[in-house]
């Protein structure tokens, strides 16, 4: 099937649409329903009536958008009318949801007249924290949007006015950056003279364009003074009219330093490019073909030309997902007013600065592993890069503040964090454990430091103040490497070459560790080269005071040298790998999924407490359960006892602050209703968060299953029970799981420094 057939059966599927309503409080008892309506509801409405404030604390008012149109412009499409535009609002709304947790409510109005939809528009105040303007036609939608902003107290924003000047204009800041040209100094020549194109030449000059070097176009050509004074042009174009000799769009390029393209496909030809002053800046945004294309601008000459389309096959792609979303998360969080000119050249100025940031590993895998790092084929970042929404989103919500557009301050610190548990429960955990990390930083040694991702991870290690990271490696490979990548370092990189570092003191005290398990004291020299070893002899004599590896090893092969090393610790016989899942409200520890192939009782017993250690680490308070395929005795056989004797000896234990109950089938852990119904005697009264598997393979495959199946994202594997910090990565781990269980090893030193 094509792509109108397979569009037509993705929104034909039953529900038809694309968004629903849930809701998000219980309604599963009678009491759940009279709270929810009669008689209950009459107590926050009471509120409200008293404070219209209060409608942020008691209704969804604080975080629902109304997406508002009348049909007459929709992209590509043009005026067919508010029933057939109410696909693409509903599709607004998807991405407000998808990219900024953001609620709307399609509106489409049957209304034509700009009076009757302003008076509809402005009635609706009290139901929205903000509106969203999308698909009016110019010039109305200046009226429109003007009025609206002037006689509502909600932030009212034309997305089609504003977002492709926020995106390209961020895009701008780059591109002149990359060519070295200023601002106030380029010659920009629009094509196409609409509601985007006056929005966009006005956002420039906020940046810092000058008015008089912008030249406009339209389907006549040059909009000059003497067509203005002619009556030629309407009110919104005049005010980008030159004091120049009429012309066409091919004699405005003539010189031109930058192409703005917002009109029709394939009006500009390779002549035209070769025009243009050096090393030109096009922006060629007609969809779905641009005004010339990304080969033939490439091609028309031989100095740098930046490339934005509104394509995303292209490189830098303009696309206003990477604003509405996010300007509207700030506006809303602070209960802006209004969303004012410091707003969005706050948006502008952090996406251009987070286009100059490492991009993470899941962000170049999505776009097909192409290589992304700032320069003149990636100047602003991708629409799916995670870090879009708390970057924007507080720059936003700041300007406010400053401009006098906020009723609400934020601390920005702590909003970050709300933010980014708006991606997910994951990331929640993790700023838990990187927030301690960076209250007092460790020397972590990352055993294979020539490794790109390794060298990303401690550039972000360092920027983000959770570690002082040691890179094992030839110093020549990994300053080169950091150089092509474009990383630049605040202080000089800490990196321990075996070539130019005397080893022996090291060599030496391996031996002393392995002479009696038949290591040579020749052999200890050859070993010590190992980055391995060396990185755990160095974190056991006291030179680091953790240790990454496993990124370019078996599982395995990278554990063995740090545990004929470091060891387990004096209350660990045995070490194990821990998973910490997360769901969208709650979060699991999975042991042991890495190292036990067989634990008898007393292997499983100490996993559990190792893992309970590591739960609190977190913040969370462990309830294990030792899971099997029996509940509390139904099945009588040496499998089924090994987790039963565990449990018992944990709850004698006195050093078991935390309840624990086993054996049990997994359902039985994770369902409240069957341990607070058919088991009550359970020692567990809610649901387990700290699941001991029988054996490595169980734990393996409940692991994998529960990320796959479940939805979880994973965390780890940690290492638990090793007398020093030491966890091994996964091979294929990408750089956020090196930082993240950086950030674990750093928790770590720390509890064992304080004697925890």
């Amino acid at each position: 099937m094509g792509i109108d057939e397979d569009s037509l059966e993705y929104h034909r599927q039953d529900p038809p649409g694309k968004l629903e309503i849930n809701t998000t409080k219980p309604t599963n008892t009678q009491r759940d329903l009279s709270l929810a309506y009669s008689p209950g509801v009459a107590a926050p409405c009471l509120e409200i009536a008293d404070d219209a404030d209060k409608a942020y604390s008691y209704t969804a008012k604080g975080n629902l958008v109304g997406v508002v149109s009348n049909g007459s412009a929709v992209l590509g499409l043009g005026d067919i009318g508010a029933q057939a535009s109410k696909p693409v609002m509903e599709g607004k709304g998807v991405l407000f949801k998808r990219f900024a947790d953001i609620d709307v409510f399609d509106i489409e109005l049957d209304q034509t007249d700009p009076d009757d939809l302003i008076r509809s528009v402005k009635a609706m105040e009290p139901t929205f924290g903000g509106v969203n303007l999308e698909d009016i036609k110019a010039p109305e939608c200046f009226e429109i949007e003007e009025r609206l902003r002037e006689e509502m107290s909600i932030p009212v924003f034309h997305d089609d006015q504003h977002g492709t000047a926020i995106i390209s204009g961020a895009a701008l800041i780059n591109a002149a950056d990359v060519v070295g040209k200023d601002l106030a100094d380029l010659d920009i020549v629009f094509s196409g003279a609409g509601a985007s194109a006056i929005a966009t030449a006005r956002f420039y000059v906020s940046l810092g364009a000058k008015t008089e070097n912008i030249t406009m176009c339209d389907s006549t050509g040059i909009i000059t003074k003497q067509r203005a004074d002619d009556g030629e042009v309407n009110e919104f174009k005049r005010e980008f009219a030159r004091d120049r000799q009429e012309g066409t769009l091919s004699d405005a390029l003539a010189d031109a330093d930058v192409f703005v393209g917002l009109s029709v496909g394939g009006i500009v030809s390779q002549e035209m490019v070769r025009s243009m002053a050096d090393d030109p800046i096009i922006f060629a945004m007609a969809n779905p073909d641009p005004e010339i294309t990304y080969e033939d601008a490439k091609d028309a000459r031989d100095d740098t030309v930046i490339m934005a389309t509104g394509r995303s096959d292209y490189p830098n792609q303009v696309n206003n997902v990477l604003g509405f979303p996010f300007i509207f998360r700030g506006a809303l969080d602070v209960r802006a007013t209004e969303i004012n000119e410091a707003m969005k050249v706050a948006a502008a100025e952090a996406l251009a600065e987070l286009a100059r940031q490492d991009v993470p590993d899941a962000v170049v895998k999505a776009y097909g592993d192409q290589p992304l790092q700032f320069g003149p084929e990636y100047i602003i970042p991708k629409p799916l890069d995670p870090r879009v929404l708390f970057e924007v989103a507080p720059a936003v919500a700041r300007a406010a503040e400053d401009s006098g557009a906020a009723r609400k301050e934020l601390d920005m610190e702590r909003y970050v964090e709300r933010l980014e548990a708006r991606l997910g429960k994951s990331r929640e955990m993790m700023r838990v454990v990187l927030n301690k990390a960076k209250s007092d930083p460790k020397r972590v040694v990352l055993a294979e430091g020539e490794d790109e991702k390794m060298i990303r991870a401690a550039a972000q290690v360092i920027e983000q103040g959770i570690a002082h990271p040691i890179l094992l490696g030839e110093r020549e490979t990994i300053e080169s490497r950091a150089d092509e990548l474009g990383l630049e370092f605040d202080s000089e990189l800490d990196i321990v070459d075996p070539d130019e570092t005397d080893l022996e003191c090291y060599a030496e005290r391996l031996h002393e560790l392995r002479k009696r398990k038949g290591v040579t004291r020749r052999e200890a020299s050859e070993l010590i080269e190992d980055g391995n070893y060396l990185a755990s002899v160095m974190v056991e004599m006291g030179d680091a005071d953790a240790m990454l590896t496993g990124l370019m090893h078996h599982y395995p092969s990278a554990l063995r040298p740090p545990l004929q090393v470091i060891g387990t610790a004096p209350d660990a016989d045995y070490a194990a790998g821990v998973y910490l899942l997360t769901f969208k409200n709650n979060v699991v520890f999975c042991a042991d999924a890495t190292v036990n192939q067989d634990p008898d009782e007393a292997v499983l017993a100490e996993v559990t407490k190792q893992t309970a250690k590591l739960a609190r680490r977190f913040n969370v308070s462990p309830r294990a359960a030792l899971l099997s395929y029996s509940d509390f005795g139904s099945v009588d056989n040496t499998g089924t006892r090994k987790p039963r004797s565990a449990a018992r000896q944990l709850r004698s234990d006195p050093e078991v602050d935390f309840p624990v109950d086993g054996e049990m089938q997994a359902d039985t852990a994770v369902v409240e209703e069957m341990l607070n119904g058919t088991y009550s005697f359970s020692e567990l009264d809610e649901p387990a968060n700290v699941l001991v598997f029988p054996n490595l393979e169980a734990g393996n495959i409940g692991y994998k299953l529960l990320q796959r199946l479940g939805g979880a994202d994973a965390i780890g594997p940690m290492l638990v029970g090793m007398d020093k910090p030491v966890h091994v990565l996964q091979r294929g781990d990408e750089v956020k799981d090196i930082v993240n269980l950086t950030g674990v090893a750093v928790v770590d030193a720390q509890e064992r420094e304080k004697g925890n």
